[in-house]
């Protein structure tokens, strides 16, 4: 039986954000329902301990997102969340203490992604506010992310992108050093205790419009991961954000069949001969780090 290290389920397709570094989804606004969730975690059990509430959209915009961390808790799961944070005002009661809770990710760089985006000082704030009392009153782990990083590996300063991020988070921190002195692209950053900065490069999404490569390497998929989108479609990785390798829907299959049936085998094993054997997967750059 296969088990993933990282199941994402995406509990709503909906973003209160357009960000530049995202594209749009095209697929039905939808937020999942509490009986298909439930139905979703009773058949992954067997198969995962730690889920992500996320694929594309912004998990705090869900409603009853406080119900889905105590179904998963009563199950045995771990929820990690990642967020644009800003949304914290509205959500932070649902979400603060929840036992299933263990980690939280920021994308700060979502301020800048997002055209229109105002006061980044609050915004920012409100983001280390709560961060500061989750991991005073709990076990959270937290990941601030600013992956706006140029190919270069050199921090984007034109138009100030994290100068400002970096200086408050040095201020609320009291950190008696420059963080940009410091950091090391891809590593996580610790700032305090169980709280982390993580810088990357720009991140860019698979599309089937991009050039393929020569189709040889390996990847994750469906070793490591696999994903579920809101309307039930099971993917092989967090990166195909709009089910182009659609390999079954939990509402009509049980995800056990699913995971072993003839197109997600035929890409397992396509992995384990290095060679690519999905579209999508030749023409994703995130794949190539792995070859």
């Amino acid at each position: 039986m296969k088990k993933f290290k990282k199941f994402y389920i995406e509990i709503t397709s909906i973003c209160n954000l357009a960000c530049s570094f995202c594209p749009q989804t095209k697929r039905q606004a939808k937020f999942i329902k509490i009986d298909e969730f439930t139905k979703i975690l009773d058949e992954i059990k067997p198969h995962t301990d730690f889920i992500y509430f996320h694929l594309k959209g912004e998990p705090l915009l869900h409603p009853k997102i406080d119900e889905l961390l105590d179904l998963s808790h009563e199950r045995g799961f771990k929820v990690n969340i990642t967020s644009n944070g800003t949304l914290l005002h509205k959500a932070k009661d649902k979400i603060m203490g929840k036992p299933a809770l263990r980690q939280m990710n920021f994308s700060l760089h979502s301020f800048d992604g997002h055209e229109g985006s105002v006061d980044k000082e609050g915004y920012v704030g409100s983001v280390l506010s709560f961060v500061k009392e989750a991991v005073a009153t709990s076990e959270l782990i937290v990941s601030l992310r600013l992956w706006n990083l140029d190919e270069n590996n050199e921090l984007n300063v034109e138009r100030n992108r994290n100068k400002d991020i970096l200086e408050q988070i040095e201020r609320e921190f009291e950190l008696d050093f420059r963080i940009q002195e410091k950091f090391t692209r891809g590593n996580g950053f610790k700032i305090a205790e169980r709280v982390y900065l993580n810088h990357e490069v720009e991140f860019k999404w698979p599309d089937l419009k991009e050039e393929e490569d020569e189709g040889k390497g390996f990847c994750h998929a469906l070793r490591n991961q696999a994903g579920i989108l809101v309307d039930g479609t099971v993917v092989p990785c967090c990166l195909d954000g709009e089910g182009v390798i659609n390999l079954g829907n939990v509402h009509q299959t049980p995800f056990s069949e699913i995971i072993e049936g003839e197109r997600a085998n035929r890409l397992y094993d396509g992995f384990s001969r290095r060679e690519v054997v999905e579209e999508l997967c030749r023409k994703c750059g995130f794949r190539q780090r792995f070859s």
